[in-house]
């Protein structure tokens, strides 16, 4: 028998402390692709849809694919945007006899806090109580019991750097092929605790996170849970649902499954303050100062990561104080990744490739974090569309087209400076190398990141450090939580 098997994704993390929403458009500078337009963008890569484009082959099923959607986090969904994204996905769930979705977990829209548990719950309505719908999570998911309830199976990314969207959609594909043959009827429970953060934002090197991923792959391999998924959250939504959580499926009976969901989260409460050495940030001063140290005879670059301007947390990504820090330490050899202004793209544009002219960088969504508009007299080096291949191992890669649109290198001294107009964190040295930046043969390469850069660009440096040089994701930056559920950890003094 053939099955008919919903996929695609929709993927938003909402930082609900920017002024921006997210659109349509917002979508479409990211990743919107519908129906016919996806098999040629995703099959054959190493990422989430490659794989279920790959188990569609293996098991003979047939694929509905209506809609893949991906945004850069950022600001809260727009109403309009979230129903357009739910009509066009849920266009292709008529007839289907399972689901194997990708989403990510923490999307907030407009009139919906829970946005991926709607999703979810408009789905099942849809396909009915027992159809197999299993869901692949980003592991800073925000999840409900909304979401438990209408997903058979959730399985985040086991990796942070996320480079196992792939296996982890195989693994579920395994269980909806073994669904639909009546082998299992996977269950999903939830455990979560009064924490607003914890399990050390996530990190999975060292410390709970590691040590909970390990123990429920141990529950899996001996065939005592189905899934065990491990969330940090994500605590820059302001939602009453925020937060780590655990969740485990089961086949049937979901009693074991909630006792270990809830003796997880009674180790991730207990370690709730610990925070790992890579969390560790220098001034920009010394950043600079090492830098300059070592630049003569570099045969591999000081990467230094400016966590406060992160766009994979939702910042605006055109602070320039770390730039213009740069400049003023006169550092050469040195590569900056990126200033988002689509202005400024179009002001090189007109002054012309070979040409040098003033340019306004950046500055322009909150001038009072991280520096306003810096203006420079610079070469411009290159210009591109912004469309190019990513092969690196973290979630932009796996051999996917991403565009960052029209974009340009400018040089200001010794500083190659990425400008792009579509906003993005640096995950991918082909961000570089696209514009005719080599990071290989950097001194120092700068780049608006806060963790994701670590797949690509760590192997390649000789040493990586991290600043906050202001911006909306600065640990120093304002944030007044209104909607969190209270009492909760570390907002509030809490004895379990």
């Amino acid at each position: 028998m053939s099955f008919r098997i919903l996929t695609g994704e929709i993927e938003h993390e909402a930082n609900t402390f920017s002024k921006v929403p997210t659109t349509l458009e917002g979508f479409r500078a990211g990743a919107l692709l519908l129906g016919d337009e996806i098999p040629a963008a995703r099959r054959g890569t190493r990422t989430a849809l490659g794989a279920a484009f790959e188990a569609a082959e293996k098991f003979g099923w047939t694929l509905s694919h209506p809609l893949a959607a991906r945004a850069t986090p950022g600001g809260t969904v727009t109403k309009e945007a979230f129903e357009q994204l739910c009509s066009w996905f849920l266009s292709g769930a008529g007839g289907c006899d399972g689901a194997l979705i990708n989403l990510h977990g923490a999307m907030v829209a407009e009139g919906y806090e829970d946005a991926e548990g709607e999703i979810l719950s408009r789905l099942r309505s849809v396909l009915g109580p027992d159809a197999p719908i299993v869901v692949t999570l980003d592991l800073h998911a925000n999840v409900t019991e909304k979401m438990a309830a209408n997903a058979s199976a959730l399985i985040a990314v086991r990796t942070y750097p996320h480079i196992d969207y792939y296996e982890r959609t195989w693994q579920g594909a395994e269980l909806v092929d073994r669904s639909l043959r009546g082998e299992i009827r996977p269950r999903t429970v939830i455990a979560k605790r009064p924490m607003l953060e914890g399990l050390d934002y996530g990190r999975t090197q060292v410390g709970p996170m590691r040590e909970l991923i390990d123990r429920g792959e141990a529950l899996e391999a001996a065939g005592k849970a189905l899934v065990v998924s491990v969330c940090a959250g994500f605590s820059w939504s302001d939602i009453s649902d925020v937060g780590p959580s655990v969740t485990v499926t089961a086949d049937g009976d979901t009693t074991e499954a909630q006792r270990i969901a809830e003796g997880f989260m009674d180790h991730a409460w207990e370690t709730r303050a610990f925070v790992s050495t890579t969390d560790t940030t220098v001034s920009v001063a010394e950043a600079l100062e090492r830098a300059k140290a070592g630049e003569a005879g570099a045969d591999k670059p000081l990467v230094i990561a400016d966590m406060g301007d992160n766009p994979g947390g939702g910042a605006y990504g055109d602070t320039t104080d770390l730039l213009r820090a740069m400049i003023a330490a006169d550092l050469q050899n040195a590569a900056f990744h990126a200033i988002f202004d689509p202005a400024a793209v179009q002001a090189g544009i007109a002054i012309g490739v070979g040409n040098k002219g003033r340019i306004l960088l950046g500055g322009k969504h909150a001038p009072e974090m991280g520096g306003g508009p810096l203006e420079v007299e610079a070469q411009i080096v290159s210009i591109t569309d912004g469309c190019f291949r990513c092969y690196g191992p973290s979630f932009l890669g796996g051999g996917a087209w991403r565009s960052f649109g029209p974009s340009l290198m400018l040089r200001v001294g010794g500083i190659e400076i990425a400008v792009i107009s579509r906003r993005e964190q640096t995950v991918d040295l082909a961000q570089l190398s696209s514009l005719g930046i080599d990071p290989f043969h950097c001194a120092t390469i700068a780049l608006k990141s806060y963790y994701h850069f670590r797949a690509a660009f760590e192997p390649i440096a000789r040493e990586v450090i991290k600043v906050d040089a202001g911006g909306l994701g600065s640990a120093a930056g304002p944030r007044t939580y209104r909607h969190v559920r209270r009492p909760i950890w570390p907002l509030d003094d809490i004895q379990l």
